[in-house]
């Protein structure tokens, strides 16, 4: 018995783990006392030296002085005042007038209002509630599907756990060794991928069906002009001027700047073409130019806000001006400066969301303590060559790896929240993934859009809990459960694309730093047809080119 525990320790201590977490035991503990347990028996087998244990101090010490994780508490805090500043309200107002006269039109402002909240909070819980407060009963009220309203409100909270600033993409990175920054820029697309399916599939349930997603009455549209306009044709003039200013910002800074990386350029156009809107509001509002209709006015007021925040926090990140850490510090400004302009920034508002920050920092803190504890014990008995062994014999290659991986994840998404999965398998797999050639990026914003159904699944998903939470008495648990079905569907299907097609996770091709030099030396005299070697001075040294950039052709 004992020589059969010593040559499985490994998979006997996983197979622990899991009966541990099916308990019901808090997730934290089972993995510390799970590891601590094991290395005591590694020790009395012989297997472990008792000295191993003498480096859980330095480890946690470690993780406490993280500066990378820093950046969840920022991300939070932001995240938890904006969602109280009246911010969500005022956007879900202002786009679902805008899209009203069409079919459908809320639901593609419950999602395109999803994300940009995602884009400026990172918290599902932010973005699910202040929509199923906010939005679900104006869906129902006009005769929207409870099944579809349930599902685009869930689904467009749980853009924030892909799109950046997501916390899940933070703490992927901190696992897997990786830049956030570098993190951030390879997820904007595939989030903004997945955002056109959401409302891809709107559009396709307003032609089919059209009866579960009506436009909004015309009582309903209260921002329109005294004459009965809608407005909108000032509005497609103001954004057409916006996107002539961005183009000729681009044009004329990228001339005089070649160097300059097309996505700084583009962020530095963007808020250039932005700038000109919001001046052109304010001088047809303060100087009573009648140039602007209402509608113009609102949606300019309104979503500048967001989208300064976003260039704030996400611009100087992808700029280089900030690392994420400080990006995190001045979006929490940003927010506290938003939520003073609009009248909310109460000693009770700071109380709450200092409270509620604390506590996920600390949930995540003590996650990854255990996760820590666990992964010394489990590394010194070999379990990540086991866990190597077992994923790397796979058939199909990398190929058969990565649809394990993600069947593996996504089945354990129903028992396990985002972070447990974080802390517990992507620093076994990992490791993995980089022995098989696979860029640890691409893998992390993989592994970040299959963890996001996590917080779709039914029964235990997260933000099935939050809309259930604050939806109306007449909206059944079922009605909320089937109505995420169809998004959980969309995701997979987007997990299926990145694997299809890489390139949608834009991962920059990085220098490999490893050199390899090869030394060759010519002797005078072993080729009788070489010609005679020239003579050199003292002054004449060689030339050696050590730049990242240089051309191994040339050389």
């Amino acid at each position: 018995m004992e020589q059969f525990i010593i040559a499985n320790i490994a998979p006997i201590m996983f197979g622990a783990l899991v009966i541990f977490l099916l308990s019901g035991f808090p997730v934290a503990f089972s993995l510390a006392a799970n590891g601590l347990f094991f290395g005591l028996v590694g020790i009395e087998l012989g297997l472990l030296r008792p000295e191993l244990l003498q480096a859980l101090p330095n480890r946690i010490f470690g993780i406490m002085a993280s500066d990378t994780l820093l950046a969840i508490p920022f991300f939070t805090f932001m995240g938890l005042i904006l969602e109280r500043s009246g911010m969500a309200e005022d956007l879900l107002d202002t786009i679902g007038q805008l899209f009203g006269p069409i079919r459908g039109g809320v639901a593609y402002a419950v999602i395109f209002v999803g994300a940009l909240l995602a884009a400026t909070t990172g918290v599902v819980a932010a973005s699910v509630i202040s929509m199923g407060l906010i939005s679900l009963p104006v869906m129902l009220r006009y005769g929207y599907d409870k099944k579809l309203a349930s599902g685009v409100i869930a689904a467009s909270g749980t853009l924030a756990q892909i799109i950046p600033p997501s916390l899940v993409l933070i703490v992927m990175a901190d696992q897997l060794g990786r830049s956030v920054g570098d993190m951030y820029k390879a997820a904007f697309v595939p989030g903004l991928l997945l955002t056109a399916m959401y409302a891809g599939y709107v559009l396709a349930v307003s032609i089919f069906r059209p009866k579960d997603v009506p436009a909004l009455p015309l009582e309903a549209r209260n921002l329109r002009e005294p004459n009965g306009d809608s407005g909108i044709k000032s509005l497609a003039l103001l954004v057409l001027a916006a996107v002539g200013v961005a183009f000729a910002f681009s044009a004329l800074w990228g001339a005089s700047h070649p160097n300059l990386a097309s996505d700084e350029l583009g962020i530095y156009s963007a808020a250039a073409g932005i700038t000109i809107a919001f001046v052109l509001a304010l001088a047809n509002r303060y100087l009573k130019l009648g140039l602007l209709s209402r509608m113009a006015e609102r949606v300019v007021f309104v979503l500048v806000p967001p989208l300064a925040l976003i260039f704030l926090v996400l611009g100087t990140i992808f700029v280089g001006i900030a690392t994420p850490t400080e990006g995190g510090g001045m979006g929490a400004m940003g927010a506290l400066l938003l939520a003073m302009m609009n009248g909310r920034l109460t000693w009770s508002l700071l109380k709450q969301a200092m409270n509620s920050t604390t506590r996920l920092a600390c949930f995540v803190m003590f996650i990854l303590v255990g996760s820590t504890v666990f992964a010394l014990v489990f590394r010194a008995v070999n379990g990540d060559l086991w866990v190597e062994h077992l994923l790397t014999g796979l058939p199909g290659g990398v190929l058969g790896f990565l649809i394990v991986v993600n069947i593996m994840f996504f089945l354990l998404a129903f028992f396990l929240d985002f972070f447990e999965l974080a802390f517990i398998l992507v620093p076994l797999v990992g490791p993995v993934a980089e022995k098989l050639g696979i860029d640890l990026i691409w893998f992390g914003v993989l592994l970040g859009v299959n963890m996001q159904t996590s917080f779709m699944h039914p029964p235990f998903g997260f933000a099935l809990f939050y809309l259930r939470s604050v939806a109306p008495k007449e909206v059944k648990t079922s009605d909320i459960y089937w109505g995420a079905i169809p998004f959980v569907c969309i995701q997979v299907i987007m997990v299926g694309l990145i694997i299809a097609f890489p390139n949608l996770v834009s991962v920059e091709q990085k220098v490999d730093m490893k050199e390899e030099l090869e030394l060759k030396i010519d002797a005078p005299g072993l080729d009788l047809q070489a010609p005679a070697p020239e003579t050199t001075t003292e002054d004449q040294t060689p030339q050696l080119d050590f730049s990242s950039d240089a051309d191994p052709a040339k050389k």
